[in-house]
């Protein structure tokens, strides 16, 4: 599970509810925390909190990431799965929450755990996970309209583009061309095959162009008829018409 912060001071509510939520699904207790000194865990409210419920916060040296290495790993192959989603798609830059998101969906059901052939999400749920609604993040999706008072002959569907997984509700998150908003909808109908499509059409299709007029269309010598001696019949014709009207006097 992960969480997006519009502010580094919602760190500090986020860690409260992740708290209740491993204590009531795993009836058990945080022992021990671990993070660097950013201002967002070293304040009041977060050491009394951690004091009041015998949580031990464990802190970084200073200029020392490498201490809290497994965080930073797992943030900077997020960043990069993120990244790759959003240049290979050619998306917006402002979709990077949802690319992150997506990302951390993923990983959590796909990458298994340092020292163990399971992944995250099967050692906290002790099962193994369903990946097979995954799809292709970033292809063309049409949307099921089920919100407007269309008439008989308007499209039942709308385009849009798949963004990821929603957490709260069986259903994909997707991003509207037209409104610029995200929704969640499970009637959804993807063209997966489409992006790459596009690349391979594009790749030079000038140069494809020409080759095709050049080696199919185009006459070449060795394609034009040739009379009994060997000369073009199109040449020869050509001269012999020019020779006749020449010879041809005019009538009075």
């Amino acid at each position: 599970m992960g969480f997006l912060f519009r502010a580094q001071n919602q760190a500090f509510s986020h860690f409260q509810s992740f708290k209740k939520r491993v204590e009531k699904e795993k009836d058990s207790s945080i022992l021990r925390k671990r993070s660097d000194r950013g201002g967002e865990f070293i304040n009041l409210p977060f050491i009394t909190f951690c004091e009041e419920h015998g949580i031990k916060h464990e802190l970084s040296c200073p200029r020392t990431p490498q201490q809290n290495g497994v965080v930073e790993r797992k943030n900077w192959t997020l960043q990069e799965m993120a990244r790759t989603m959003i240049s290979e798609y050619g998306l917006p830059h402002y979709l990077w929450a949802e690319a992150v998101n997506a990302s951390c969906y993923i990983s959590n059901r796909v990458f298994l755990c340092k020292n163990s052939s399971k992944t995250s999400f099967e050692i906290y749920f002790s099962r193994k996970p369903n990946v097979s609604y995954f799809t292709v993040f970033g292809c063309k999706c049409f949307i099921l309209n089920t919100k407007d008072n269309l008439g008989k002959f308007d499209a039942r569907s709308y385009e849009a583009i798949f963004v990821g997984y929603s957490n709260t509700s069986k259903a994909y998150r997707v991003f509207n061309n037209s409104s610029l908003t995200i929704e969640e909808s499970i009637y959804v109908k993807f063209e997966e095959s489409n992006m790459f499509v596009k690349n391979v059409v594009e790749i030079d299709p000038l140069h494809e162009d020409m080759e095709r007029i050049t080696l199919k269309d185009s006459p070449t010598i060795a394609s034009m008829p040739k009379d009994d001696e060997g000369n073009e019949a199109k040449e020869n014709e050509a001269q012999g018409n020019e020779i006749q009207e020449d010879d041809v006097e005019p009538t009075q």
